[in-house]
């Protein structure tokens, strides 16, 4: 009787574990994720919807880090993200989040872009039915999205009839006629400090304030989402990001953001 009793109060707290998760975040994105103590856990148990990894291909496999000093073996795509991504996504029926939002891995391409998208690519088949599918105009939406930032092979993706990535646009894309398809380019980003003169502390100009509005609306306008990296990252500027419609804030700052946006 005793042991049953105790089953009941163990299922009782686990159910109350899982039920109090953290609540998705769609607008958080976890800037060079992999510089955390615990690469996309720590993210993950925040909330976080969106994460970064900087990936060198390094005699045919995919390291995580910032530079060639901080490569590691060990510390593959495979390992730090698509593997752990493809357990949670098992454990929670089909999600990251249980009943969440389709959640993006924004892969940073540091080494040579064909080669680099060619490995990616590769990779990537395994985890096929997990991903989102992008054939031509149309999208399938999986549970996670793939995006390649930094040295992209645009040509080489552009002219694929399937895909399981996207590619991070330029604010450039934004003033192409026509623009390219939002299904090859569904979010743009920029650096901050390449466009804006405000730091983060003090009022915006009404310039800086009158080109964000802009960018934000354009953007949008064109079914994409905006993001900005080097941004200040504190509450002044998560808030006017926000007010702002910018749709992903970069942050180093997990927990800071995270309490934010669930206020």
């Amino acid at each position: 009787m005793k042991h049953t009793v105790w089953i009941v109060v163990l299922a009782a707290l686990i159910g109350a574990a899982e039920a109090g998760g953290p609540k998705p975040l769609p607008h958080a994105h976890a800037h060079n994720d992999y510089e955390h103590k615990r690469p996309l856990l720590d993210a993950l148990d925040q909330g976080f919807c969106n994460v970064e990894a900087d990936v060198h291909l390094v005699r045919g496999t995919l390291l995580v880090g910032h530079n060639p000093l901080e490569l590691r073996p060990d510390r593959t795509l495979q390992s730090l993200y698509l593997d752990p991504l493809r357990q949670r996504i098992q454990q929670n029926g089909g999600r990251v989040y249980p009943d969440g939002p389709t959640v993006t891995l924004l892969i940073d391409a540091k080494s040579d872009a064909a080669s680099t998208y060619t490995a990616i690519k590769k990779a990537l088949e395994p985890y096929h039915d997990m991903l989102t599918v992008f054939k031509g105009d149309t999208v399938q939406p999986g549970a996670i999205t793939v995006i390649i930032s930094g040295n992209r092979d645009r040509k080489t993706m552009a002219t694929e009839s399937t895909r399981y990535a996207a590619v991070d646009g330029r604010l450039q894309d934004l003033d192409a006629n026509p623009p390219p398809p939002a299904s090859l380019v569904p979010w743009v980003s920029a650096a901050w400090t390449s466009v804006f003169k405000w730091r983060g502390t003090g009022p915006m100009s009404d310039e800086d304030t009158a080109k964000l509005k802009s960018l934000v609306e354009k953007a949008h306008t064109q079914h994409r989402l905006i993001r900005f990296w080097e941004t200040p990252d504190n509450p002044t500027a998560w808030q006017l990001l926000s007010t702002a419609g910018v749709d992903l804030i970069n942050t180093d700052d997990l927990p800071g953001l995270a309490k934010f946006m669930s206020q």
